[in-house]
């Protein structure tokens, strides 16, 4: 039986031991989208959880998923997708429960929201002493929103100086080199990784035959291609370098701290 390395499916003293070995965090956050008939619409934020799921295995704890709050208006199948209203007929909805005139915020006040979020989860994490975080999007678009907290999360003064430093990452871009099919949308890159860690959340008869139109499933790898043995492939070598840039940014903390913060620490040495 494998270690349990979900913090919150852990009592206190496990957490504590955990934590004093490995004290990094990964975080994952997705969506809740389209992805085809043949996959589940949570597959972003599995394939997050996931991918947390096997860094925290190797050191450290992985957070419950963070699934909701992003923006939209922009970024999403249902909303901007060139074929959203065959989404929406597939969903059984109306495609104006998609426009942005439906949201309470506008398109930018979102975006500021999801940011602010995501800079709280951190704060709330580094409360729970950790040294080192890594936001995991699953959703491609997230990695900016990500991104844009951690240059946030990292600038507080506290945190510089004493709590946690702060990585954003996602699967395909860390392996993009390695694979030219690297990232898609509900094809053979993202259905292998739904096969390989949730099967039974899938169902290849829902694509029907190769000459069977597509809806919002793009990518240079067919979904019929995909496979669970290339899931597992892809998602393995993706964790193993998000291990090594998370433990060598614990390991390096000064190297990441920012100009500032190394010429204030050279100049109170001297």
């Amino acid at each position: 039986m494998k270690n349990e390395v979900c913090y919150h499916m852990l009592r206190t003293r496990q957490i504590v031991e955990r934590r004093k070995v490995c004290p990094i965090a990964y975080i994952p956050i997705g969506t809740l989208e389209w992805h085809g008939l043949h996959n589940p619409v949570g597959a972003d934020t599995l394939q997050a959880e996931a991918l947390a799921i096997m860094c925290a295995e190797k050191g450290g704890l992985a957070f419950p998923p963070l699934c909701y709050g992003e923006n939209r208006s922009e970024s999403l199948i249902e909303s901007c997708a060139d074929d959203k209203d065959k989404v929406a007929e597939l969903m059984e909805l109306s495609p104006e429960n998609f426009k942005a005139d439906k949201m309470p915020f506008s398109a930018m006040e979102q975006t500021y929201n999801y940011n602010r979020l995501l800079v709280h989860i951190l704060a709330e994490v580094e409360s729970l002493g950790f040294r080192v975080a890594v936001l995991i999007a699953g959703h491609y678009p997230l990695i900016d929103q990500a991104r844009a907290a951690v240059l946030h999360f990292n600038k507080r003064r506290y945190s510089r100086y004493h709590g946690m430093l702060a990585w954003a990452c996602t699967d395909y871009l860390l392996i993009q080199d390695q694979y030219d099919c690297a990232g898609d949308h509900a094809a053979g890159w993202e259905t292998s990784n739904m096969l390989a860690i949730n099967p039974e959340c899938v169902n290849m008869e829902e694509l029907g035959t190769k000459d069977s139109p597509l809806v919002s499933v793009f990518g240079k790898m067919s979904p019929w291609d995909a496979n669970a043995e290339f899931g597992k492939e892809i998602l393995g070598k993706a964790a193993e370098i998000a291990i090594k840039e998370a433990h060598h940014r614990l390991n390096n903390r000064q190297q990441y701290m920012g100009t500032w913060m190394r010429i204030s620490r050279k100049t109170l040495e001297k």
